[in-house]
Formats: C-alpha cells, sequence, structure tokens
C-alpha cells in the first residue's frame, strides 16, 4: 500500500527546516536569529513559515510559559526520502531504476558508489529473508 505523501517544502521552508534539523527544538525568535545573516526575515514571516511547516506535518510543537517551541516530526533523512518519492513518481513513471539510471547517465553516482548501493540492497534483502544471489 502506497503511503500518503506530504506536500512538499518551499525554498524558504526548507531552509527554516534546516534550522530545526541543525539546532533541534527552537523558537521563532531562535529561528530568526539563526537566518538573520542569510536570509533576514520577519518575525511575522518566521512564525508563518513554521505554522504552515506544522500545518504539513514537519514539525510540532510544545508551549513553553507563552512562547511555542518548535520541533521536527520528520527527520531530514524522511525528508528527504518523502522528496525523491516525489521525483520518481513526477518523473521517472514511479521506476527507481529510471531516476538511477538517469543519476550514473548524469554521473551523479559513480561505480564505487553504485557496487556499495548494490550492497546495501543485498544486506537489506537478506535481513527480510529474501533471496539474495
Amino acid at each position: 500500500m502506497a503511503r500518503p505523501s506530504r506536500r512538499s517544502m518551499s525554498p524558504l521552508e526548507e531552509t527554516v527546516m534546516n534550522v530545526i534539523w541543525a539546532r533541534g527544538p527552537s523558537t521563532g525568535d531562535d529561528v530568526r536569529k539563526a537566518l538573520w545573516r542569510k536570509q533576514a526575515m520577519k518575525e511575522s514571516t518566521v512564525r508563518t513559515v513554521l505554522h504552515r511547516l506544522e500545518q504539513k506535518g514537519y514539525l510540532v510543537h510544545d508551549v513553553s510559559g507563552r512562547t511555542y517551541v518548535y520541533r521536527e516530526r520528520v527527520p531530514a533523512r524522511k525528508a528527504a526520502a518523502q522528496a525523491v518519492r516525489q521525483i520518481v513518481k513526477r518523473f521517472c513513471e514511479g521506476s527507481v531504476e529510471q531516476l538511477l539510471v538517469g543519476m550514473v547517465d548524469d554521473r551523479m553516482l559513480t561505480a564505487v558508489e553504485l557496487e556499495e548501493l548494490a550492497r546495501k540492497i543485498g544486506q537489506a534483502g537478506a535481513l527480510e529473508g529474501e533471496d539474495v544471489p
């Protein structure tokens, strides 16, 4: 059964999520200060982006006094996997093989990296009790 996909992040939302992934639980002010030099934002903009990320299911918040403290609901690696799943669905007709072939053709993966990937796939299959040649 296919997993429901989360709505993708905008570039600005991704920038904010990178702060949360790097820092851990953070307030809106923490995020704003962390981004000040890279991408200055008003406090209201940061709050809006955090709220959208929570609506999309990437964040949750706790309340400390009157302050919202946001933390990841989705780890960075899982968010990356979901983004790749959307790319495979949109551009590769749902075929991971097509994606990997495209990555090889575009020299994004080396022969050594492919061999390592094949080894890991083989190990995962063996752990699940599949016959691995």
